[in-house]
């Protein structure tokens, strides 16, 4: 990338927004600021972000609402705060589309690492991408990091994406919940691993998987998902 990745950070709280957007300057990103949801939407519709760090609690329109309205136009990934940490509030952030999510009082240098890792798996990294990956139906081409099905084109998110290459990588193998969260998240998330399922089913869904005759990603009960091309 020729030009510094550009974050947008999106909280009500002043000193919130002003730290996370120190700390972020300070590892060289370009940083832009909104401190509501509409305010947001208009600096993303004039000048697209890399990434968004983004409050889940806005006055007006919130952070799930932004969340959703951008993964259903503008791709953006999304790191989600929140002061709520409940178990359904993550699931839901992760639903609207967040890539990764982080409670209240939060280390600014944890966020900085998330970030960066969210950003490696946008491929916005440095790393040289291997050439494509063909299965009978699927291609992955991480190069420009698209996913083919029957020849057409399935956008995916970040995480999406990378939930699939992770599985695509030994064909049969069975991965559990948790091992998959530690290879696509690249940390040890403390949270509830059924986030993994909600981003199976995304996945599925946007690939064409039905998961009771599932052609590519299959579930192994009560361990996790294996990727596996159905025969005939």
């Amino acid at each position: 990338m020729d030009r510094p990745v550009h974050i947008l950070v999106v909280d009500d709280d002043d000193s919130v927004r002003r730290l996370v957007a120190a700390y972020l300057e300070g590892e060289g990103y370009l940083v832009t600021q909104a401190a509501d949801g509409n305010a947001a939407l208009r600096a993303v519709a004039a000048d697209p972000p890399d990434l968004l760090v983004l409050d889940l609690m806005l006055p007006g329109v919130g952070g799930l609402q932004v969340a959703r309205r951008l993964k259903e136009s503008a791709g953006v990934p999304v790191v989600m705060l929140t002061a709520r940490g409940e178990e359904d509030d993550v699931l839901r952030g992760f639903d609207a589309g967040a890539d990764d999510y982080l409670v209240k009082p939060f280390s600014p240098k944890v966020l900085v690492a998330r970030v960066r890792a969210v950003l490696r798996r946008a491929g916005l990294d440095e790393g040289e991408p291997a050439a494509p990956i063909e299965f009978p139906g699927l291609t992955i081409d991480e190069r420009s990091r698209e996913v083919f099905v029957d020849g057409g084109v399935v956008e995916l998110t970040a995480i999406e994406f990378d939930l699939l290459r992770a599985l695509v990588e030994h064909p049969g193998w069975v991965y559990s919940r948790e091992q998959l969260l530690e290879r696509v998240w690249g940390y040890d998330y403390l949270g509830d691993s059924r986030v993994v399922d909600v981003h199976v089913a995304n996945l599925r869904k946007k690939i064409g998987d039905d998961p009771t005759s599932p052609r590519f990603v299959r579930t192994v009960r009560g361990v996790g998902y294996k990727f596996q091309v159905a025969a005939g």
